[in-house]
């Protein structure tokens, strides 16, 4: 049965029939007959996670307690089996990190991205905590990279919390899974999905939803998401580091603040400032489950400015009719004004939220060659090895 399934699963690599995969995973993730072990296929020493506990090739049934099994430095990897997993996921280790969620056994390849906000992945991975009186923003984070409580914390204003001398996960990566805040609606207050601080992560075929602060990129962290969709409503990409986010859907569940707040820091010059957002060959839509009263009648900004060396690049994105047609708006009354080093671009925007006529004066329409400045090796500072770069969707 194993040599069968073997080549089987040899042909599917070699006819490229599988559905958004990394060809270094793919046999691990498809979902095997009751007969085959869930593990077959995997890197040797995987760690499987699933919640049926009388599973006998089950080692645990929460990702956290996997998490937790590790020692501090060392390469893992961990299978989450199909499942509803609620629980929050804190990684402080600094040795590279693999959680792999488990892919249909009958998963095809269509030969473009997968990132689909009316689907769903196997693997859920949910809390419901959102900020009250006394919590960081960090304290509601359902999935949290850094090396300790005080590097995840992002504190309030333009500077947030204090600078740490640490550094976490050097190489974290996430396939297939979906991680969701479930405390949040459009009412109620910041209800983080990640905390990526002091750390490199990298993410493919995932989902991330909430309404407020979905996605953080903390203080000297360096992210990547690819083949994604990201839910919000109100700065729900916001961060202090630098982020890339290649071939994402941007599903707006309604509008506050803008899609993007972020920060420079004062070691650094916009618009050479490498701290930042950079959204590239990607789409801005009207989320199918937007709040009904706004469904058809919000209009949301870009971004905001969190301080004043804020930059945020928008490269090749389509954008619907949800995108205001100025783009941009200051970061509130008591910062009234976007200043001129604030770095806002665009790049061959599309749709009708991409039309770029009524811009601020102030954002920079690029050309081409001047996006040609904009890369993920040029924005990173080199060809980051922590990136799956064989990933295909």
């Amino acid at each position: 049965m194993l040599t069968v399934l073997t080549a089987l699963l040899a042909l599917l690599m070699r006819c490229l029939l599988v559905h958004a995969f990394s060809p270094e995973f793919l046999a691990c993730q498809i979902q095997k007959p009751v007969s085959v072990s869930p593990l077959h296929g995997c890197p040797p020493g995987t760690i499987f996670v699933s919640q049926n506990a009388s599973d006998p090739n089950s080692d645990f049934t929460s990702v956290q307690a996997a998490i937790s099994s590790l020692p501090t430095g060392g390469k893992a990897v961990i299978l989450i089996a199909a499942g509803d997993y609620h629980e929050t996921v804190n990684v402080t280790g600094t040795g590279p990190l693999t959680l792999l969620g488990q892919l249909p056994a009958g998963s095809t390849v269509n030969g473009s991205t997968t990132a689909d906000p009316s689907k769903r992945n196997l693997v859920q991975i949910w809390d419901n905590k959102f900020v009250q009186t006394g919590m960081d923003d960090a304290d509601s984070a359902v999935l949290t990279v850094a090396p300790s409580r005080a590097g995840a914390l992002i504190g309030a204003g333009p500077t947030g919390a204090p600078l740490q001398p640490l550094f976490g996960n050097v190489n974290f990566k996430a396939y297939n899974l979906d991680f969701q805040n479930r405390a949040a609606n459009f009412s109620i207050s910041q209800a983080l999905v990640t905390d990526i601080s002091y750390a490199n992560a990298s993410f493919y075929g995932c989902s991330f939803a909430s309404w407020q602060d979905t996605w953080y990129t903390g203080r000297n962290a360096s992210t990547y998401v690819v083949d994604s969709v990201i839910f919000g409503q109100t700065d729900y990409l916001f961060g202090f580091g630098t982020a890339w986010f290649q071939n994402v859907v941007l599903a707006n569940r309604a509008c506050g603040g803008g899609i993007v707040a972020w920060k420079g820091t004062n070691l650094t010059d916009a618009p050479s400032n490498r701290y930042g957002a950079y959204i590239a060959d990607s789409k801005i839509i009207r989320s199918p489950d937007a709040n009904a009263t706004t469904v058809t009648t919000a209009r949301c900004f870009l971004g905001r400015p969190w301080n004043d060396l804020a930059t945020t690049v928008f490269l090749r994105t389509f954008m619907d009719d949800s995108i205001r047609p100025e783009g941009w708006t200051p970061f509130n009354s008591d910062r009234p004004v976007i200043m001129n080093t604030t770095f806002y671009a665009e790049n061959r925007s599309s749709g009708p939220g991409g039309n770029i006529t009524n811009r601020i004066p102030l954002e920079h329409i690029l050309t081409d060659r001047q996006a040609a400045n904009f890369t993920v090796s040029l924005v990173f500072l080199e060809k980051p090895n922590w990136i799956d770069f064989a990933y295909r969707f």
